[in-house]
Protein backbone atom coordinates (compact mmCIF):
# COMPACT_ATOMS: atom_id res chain seq x y z
CA UNK A 1 0.00 0.00 0.00
CA UNK A 2 1.42 3.38 -0.97
CA UNK A 3 1.89 6.30 1.38
CA UNK A 4 -0.44 8.53 -0.60
CA UNK A 5 -3.50 6.51 0.43
CA UNK A 6 -2.93 7.20 4.14
CA UNK A 7 -2.25 10.93 4.06
CA UNK A 8 -4.84 13.67 3.82
CA UNK A 9 -2.39 15.75 1.74
CA UNK A 10 -2.84 13.55 -1.34
CA UNK A 11 -5.91 12.98 -3.50
CA UNK A 12 -6.69 10.61 -6.37
CA UNK A 13 -4.74 11.74 -9.40
CA UNK A 14 -2.09 13.58 -7.39
CA UNK A 15 0.62 11.51 -9.11
CA UNK A 16 -0.60 12.60 -12.55
CA UNK A 17 -0.65 16.25 -11.46
CA UNK A 18 2.96 15.92 -10.29
CA UNK A 19 4.00 14.32 -13.60
CA UNK A 20 2.28 17.11 -15.53
CA UNK A 21 3.92 19.78 -13.36
CA UNK A 22 7.41 18.32 -13.64
CA UNK A 23 7.24 18.08 -17.41
CA UNK A 24 5.75 21.58 -17.61
CA UNK A 25 8.85 22.86 -15.78
CA UNK A 26 11.15 20.63 -17.87
CA UNK A 27 9.77 21.94 -21.17
CA UNK A 28 9.71 25.54 -19.92
CA UNK A 29 13.39 25.34 -19.00
CA UNK A 30 14.18 23.73 -22.36
CA UNK A 31 12.37 26.56 -24.18
CA UNK A 32 14.23 29.09 -22.08
CA UNK A 33 17.51 27.47 -23.08
CA UNK A 34 16.58 27.59 -26.77
CA UNK A 35 15.53 31.23 -26.54
CA UNK A 36 18.76 32.19 -24.77
CA UNK A 37 20.92 30.23 -27.20
CA UNK A 38 19.23 31.11 -30.48
CA UNK A 39 17.63 34.42 -29.58
CA UNK A 40 14.12 33.32 -30.57
CA UNK A 41 11.66 30.46 -30.34
CA UNK A 42 10.40 28.93 -33.58
CA UNK A 43 7.63 26.45 -34.22
CA UNK A 44 10.20 23.82 -35.25
CA UNK A 45 12.11 24.26 -31.99
CA UNK A 46 8.87 24.04 -30.03
CA UNK A 47 7.85 20.81 -31.77
CA UNK A 48 11.32 19.40 -31.14
CA UNK A 49 11.04 20.16 -27.42
CA UNK A 50 7.64 18.46 -27.21
CA UNK A 51 8.92 15.38 -29.08
CA UNK A 52 12.05 15.18 -26.89
CA UNK A 53 9.95 15.56 -23.74
CA UNK A 54 7.54 12.81 -24.81
CA UNK A 55 10.48 10.57 -25.72
CA UNK A 56 12.07 11.22 -22.35
CA UNK A 57 8.81 10.43 -20.55
CA UNK A 58 8.36 7.26 -22.61
CA UNK A 59 11.91 6.15 -21.81
CA UNK A 60 11.26 6.64 -18.10
CA UNK A 61 8.02 4.64 -18.22
CA UNK A 62 9.62 1.81 -20.24
CA UNK A 63 12.50 1.64 -17.78
CA UNK A 64 10.04 1.54 -14.88
CA UNK A 65 8.12 -1.30 -16.49
CA UNK A 66 11.00 -3.52 -17.58
CA UNK A 67 14.09 -2.63 -15.52
CA UNK A 68 13.07 -1.40 -12.08
CA UNK A 69 11.19 -4.03 -10.09
CA UNK A 70 9.88 -1.61 -7.46
CA UNK A 71 8.26 0.72 -10.02
CA UNK A 72 5.43 0.30 -12.54
CA UNK A 73 5.23 1.86 -15.97
CA UNK A 74 1.92 3.61 -16.56
CA UNK A 75 0.38 4.99 -19.76
CA UNK A 76 -1.43 7.58 -17.67
CA UNK A 77 1.88 8.93 -16.44
CA UNK A 78 3.15 9.25 -20.01
CA UNK A 79 -0.04 11.07 -20.99
CA UNK A 80 0.41 13.46 -18.05
CA UNK A 81 4.06 14.01 -19.06
CA UNK A 82 3.02 14.78 -22.63
CA UNK A 83 0.26 17.11 -21.49
CA UNK A 84 2.61 19.06 -19.22
CA UNK A 85 5.20 19.47 -21.97
CA UNK A 86 2.60 20.53 -24.54
CA UNK A 87 1.06 23.04 -22.13
CA UNK A 88 4.46 24.59 -21.44
CA UNK A 89 5.41 24.90 -25.10
CA UNK A 90 2.00 26.34 -25.96
CA UNK A 91 2.33 28.93 -23.17
CA UNK A 92 5.85 29.86 -24.30
CA UNK A 93 4.77 30.21 -27.94
CA UNK A 94 1.80 32.39 -27.02
CA UNK A 95 3.98 34.56 -24.81
CA UNK A 96 6.87 34.89 -27.26
CA UNK A 97 4.77 35.52 -30.36
CA UNK A 98 2.45 37.98 -28.65
CA UNK A 99 5.43 39.83 -27.18
CA UNK A 100 7.11 40.12 -30.59
CA UNK A 101 3.87 41.18 -32.25
CA UNK A 102 3.28 44.09 -29.87
CA UNK A 103 6.91 45.06 -29.47
CA UNK A 104 7.51 48.76 -29.97
CA UNK A 105 10.15 49.72 -32.52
Amino acid sequence: MSAETHSSLFFPGFDKLVHCGFFFVFATLACNGVIRRKGAQTILNAISIVVISIGFGAMIEIMQKFIFTWRDGDWGDLFADSTGAAMAVFAILVTVFSATRYEKN
